[in-house]
């Protein structure tokens, strides 16, 4: 079996996930990541918060480590992995000094870091150290998180009810200069079609004979198990 960190296809920035923090936030990052079928290393230094998501997730791959210190981060492969959340938020201290080692070390092949904020303040600081995002906490957002990360085309998402959404993606590089009448997404993914086109230009109820362009969007209808078969880029 290869290190769990190497890259499998295409996820959204490549390579796998590393979520620094499990607690009610870092949980729902890595249950949603998990539900895309992602690879996710989770760490925490508290051996009952790990205990905590693996009756979540049994599966997970899930550490005791101190986020502070470097040589422990970088020997549980979190410097290994192209995407890493950032979710404690206290102390403070803690979650900027983790942001910029993951940022920051020598070597790290760490692209993009997603941090917690509890403040303004926070916010700013992280920012300063080199998180490429900054969130404020709660589990739907950490779940929202999790869908974005593994779908990053995903602009907005209205859900209807317990099966059924509308979403607003980026067309899939997959559908670029091809019709609606050649994707036939209806039949192809079970989804329908509600308007297409450039962003602001939007064309409701598009003919069959549209073609979708590069950095066009589309806004479908369906189930959310058809929505996320839909291309991901």
């Amino acid at each position: 079996m290869t290190q769990w960190w190497q890259w499998q296809g295409s996820p959204p920035v490549g390579g796998s996930f590393a979520v620094i923090g499990v607690g009610r936030f870092g949980s729902a990052v890595c249950t949603e990541l998990l539900r895309f079928g992602a690879e996710v290393l989770a760490i925490d230094a508290s051996q009952r918060a790990v205990d905590d998501l693996r009756q979540l997730a049994p599966a997970i791959e899930a550490r005791v480590v101190d986020c502070t210190d470097e040589e422990a981060l970088r020997a549980a492969g979190v410097l290994d992995v192209a995407t890493v959340v950032v979710a404690i938020s206290e102390p403070i201290e803690a979650s900027i000094t983790a942001t910029l080692i993951v940022k920051d070390s020598q070597g790290s092949q760490v692209r993009q870091v997603i941090a917690r904020a509890t403040s303004d303040l926070h916010d700013k600081m992280l920012r300063r150290v080199g998180a490429d995002k900054v969130v404020f906490p709660s589990k739907m957002q950490g779940t929202r998180l999790g869908m974005e990360l593994v779908r990053p085309n995903l602009l907005e998402r209205l859900r209807l009810d317990d099966r059924n959404s509308i979403e607003e993606i980026k067309v899939p590089q997959a559908f670029v200069g091809r019709s609606l009448r050649d994707l036939n997404l209806r039949k192809n993914f079970n989804v329908s079609v509600l308007a297409a086109g450039p962003e602001n230009r939007l064309t409701v109820n598009p003919p069959a004979s549209q073609v979708l362009q590069s950095q066009e969007l589309l806004v479908v209808m369906g189930t959310s198990e058809a929505l996320e078969a839909l291309p991901s880029s």
